[in-house]
């Protein structure tokens, strides 16, 4: 859990809180000298994120409230208003952990969804939910917390301008966003695995080079803002929603805050505190007690409160972490990469996966730094965020293979012999990594179920299917069976319309024509017909809207026309000021304003820019299929009325 009681950082504050930082830095080498960090026994522990949805399956901003409700202290808030997580209790990695593991987040998220169902509302697991859209990205869905707002306000200022998020994948993305609120689109299951310090560089290593299969496997985040991008898009977006580096800093290689790593770890755990410091500023600042070193002179553990504020705000996919535990100081490594779902079977057996490989390769390989170059393993971790179990991964013993041959023909045997021989518990053993070879050999991991169902779906807007993706995905994890179990999601209920139709936002085209002002009425007249549009938006070289060309205004263009004259351009034709509305126009708004003004179109607008375009045609699609469901109701006919073309 972050700290909460925190301040803005100006001058006089940064000089103070960075020599707190220093002590606490002092202090954990020296605690680590003096062997003063628990050694010789593992723990595992672990996190879960989640969505807060309302009844139609989109983001419901009602976490402060549901904590005042839960008053539990395993949970706590995340960035988003409609964020939630909870911590599970550490326990000694042997036995029925995996089971019991499995059982107290079953446990969690059993207590959140009774508390928000008394707010009419759902708990969802999923690493980016589908049914985000741009709306849920502003402050006004920031979680009321002086953490949060003092980080979004450091961040920006050291940006020095918008941040732009761009991925590419079956379809591209490219935003532009003035504060950190897409970072709320991610939600994670993070685990972490206990160390001792001098172990710390070799199995800190090992979590680097495991990460990209156990992720390939684990991938379950594939839509963002209606695009399918990465199997597992989180991880292009986390770093690119909190990248403050400028021009000058990019230009020059300069290190983000997320980031998975440039070299081997060779050092202990101070090694990659102090790279940190060199090469992030201190963002934020707390009340302290008194200085570390002092609190070890006086044979009293430090909490290192400064330090272990500033490494919560440096994002490395595999992080360091310090904590005390019944009066013993220990070192974890989090591993951050595993999204929040599909279910809970499918988040223990991707845990299961991480610590068996951690406690193989530590008896079995040693460290990874002298068998692989470093580059082959970020370049698996990419490959794997990007592409899942089709990836293609550089191994051990220079072996190159797709991820999912590598899991089967090596690394579920391996982990499997990591788990035995931590003594787990054979049945709890054959369930997790059986639920892993199925998937693997099926390759249904949660990316996969969402865009193959998607693929299949045949009718309703993009607003319905996103919604029928996030509450089919929530009825099965109330099931608790494993995703690679799952039928696909088939189409969206009929008589879901209503839900899907009450803003131009859920009805409107994005994928929308366009032409440029300077352009000939003959390239417009020719799109219509090619496209079977009426209606073409304007717009300048910067995407303003500047106008709007109409069939008929062309019809009465050509009718004059002589053979002769010069054909016009399309700014000589077009309607310089149309009627625009905006995406959270109400649906009945947008009908009354068409019928006042006598339009058959309204572009959708964000400002000036335009973003889309609804057209009487969308609403006529809308009553026609709301007409259809009610006569078959009325009437008891089910003869089922095709889909136009």
């Amino acid at each position: 859990m972050g700290e909460h009681n925190v301040e803005e950082v100006d001058s006089a504050e940064l000089r103070r809180f960075t020599r707190r930082v220093l002590d606490d830095l002092e202090a954990l080498e020296h605690m680590c000298k003096e062997g003063l960090i628990e050694s010789g026994i593992r723990r595992i522990g672990a996190e879960q994120e989640m969505f807060l949805v309302d009844r139609a399956g989109r983001p419901a901003p009602v976490a402060t409230e549901m904590l005042e409700t839960l008053a539990d202290p395993r949970f706590t808030t995340e960035l988003g208003r409609f964020n939630l997580e909870g911590n599970l209790q550490p326990q000694l990695f042997g036995g029925t952990c995996l089971s019991k593991l499995e059982r107290e987040l079953r446990e969690l998220n059993l207590t959140a969804r009774s508390a928000a169902r008394t707010m009419d509302t759902e708990v969802v697991l999923a690493g980016i939910l589908p049914t985000l859209e741009r709306e849920h990205l502003s402050l006004d869905y920031m979680t009321p917390v002086p953490r949060y707002f003092a980080l979004n306000k450091t961040l920006v200022g050291m940006r020095g301008g918008t941040f732009t998020t761009n991925i590419k994948g079956i379809d591209e993305l490219t935003y532009e966003h003035d504060n950190i609120m897409l970072e709320a689109c991610n939600t994670s299951f993070q685990v972490h695995f206990q160390v001792g310090s001098k172990e710390f560089a070799r199995l800190y290593n090992l979590a680097q080079l495991v990460t990209g299969p156990v992720l390939a496997v684990s991938v379950n985040s594939p839509l963002l803002l209606n695009k399918r991008l990465w199997q597992e898009t989180r991880i292009a977006l986390f770093q690119q929603s909190v990248d403050v580096r400028n021009k000058a800093q990019q230009a020059r290689g300069h290190r983000p805050r997320v980031r998975f790593g440039e070299r081997w770890l060779q050092g202990g755990v101070e090694s990659l505190f102090r790279e940190d410091l060199s090469r992030h500023r201190i963002l934020l600042s707390t009340e302290l007690g008194e200085p570390s070193t002092e609190l070890l002179e006086r044979g009293v553990l430090p909490p290192l409160t400064a330090l272990c504020l500033f490494n919560g705000t440096v994002y490395r996919w595999n992080r360091p972490c310090y904590g005390i535990k019944d009066g013993v100081a220990h070192l974890r490594i989090e591993n951050r990469v595993l999204p929040s779902g599909p279910t809970v079977a499918d988040e223990a057996a991707n845990a299961a996966l991480f610590f068996g490989l951690m406690a193989a390769l530590a008896e079995d390989v040693g460290d990874p730094a002298d068998q692989l170059p470093f580059d082959h393993a970020k370049n698996n971790f990419i490959a794997a965020a990007r592409y899942g179990l089709e990836a293609q991964f550089h191994w051990l013993d220079d072996k190159v293979m797709t991820a999912q041959q590598l899991l089967l023909e090596h690394l579920l045997p391996l982990a499997r012999r990591g788990l035995e021989g931590a003594k787990i518990d054979p049945a709890d053993i054959d369930r997790y990594l059986g639920i892993l070879e199925a998937r693997t050999k099926l390759r249904r991991t949660g990316s996969r179920w969402v865009l193959e169902s998607l693929d299949e779906m045949k009718t309703g807007s993009t607003d319905q299917r996103m919604r029928h993706i996030v509450n089919t995905l929530h009825r099965h994890q109330l099931a608790g069976t494993p995703v690679h179990t799952w039928d696909l999601a088939g189409e969206p209920a009929a008589a879901d319309w209503l839900e899907s139709c009450r803003t131009v936002g859920q009805l409107m085209t994005r994928e929308l024509f366009a032409i440029h002002p300077e352009d000939v009425i003959d390239l417009a007249a020719s799109m219509m017909e090619w496209e079977h549009i009426r209606h073409v938006p304007v717009e300048d070289d910067e995407g303003k809207l500047v106008g709007l060309l109409s069939h008929r205004a062309l019809l009465r263009v050509f009718a004059r026309r002589k053979p002769s004259d010069a054909p016009p351009a399309v700014r000589e034709v077009m309607n310089p000021n149309p009627v625009t509305v905006t995406a959270d126009t109400s649906t009945l708004e947008a009908i009354a304003l068409m019928r006042r003004s006598r339009v058959g179109c309204l572009p959708v607008v964000d400002g000036k820019t335009l973003i889309g375009i609804v057209t009487e045609r969308d609403f006529m699609k809308m009553a026609s299929r709301m007409l259809e469901d009610t006569l078959r109701v009325v009437t008891g006919d089910h003869v089922v009325v095709p889909a136009p073309e």
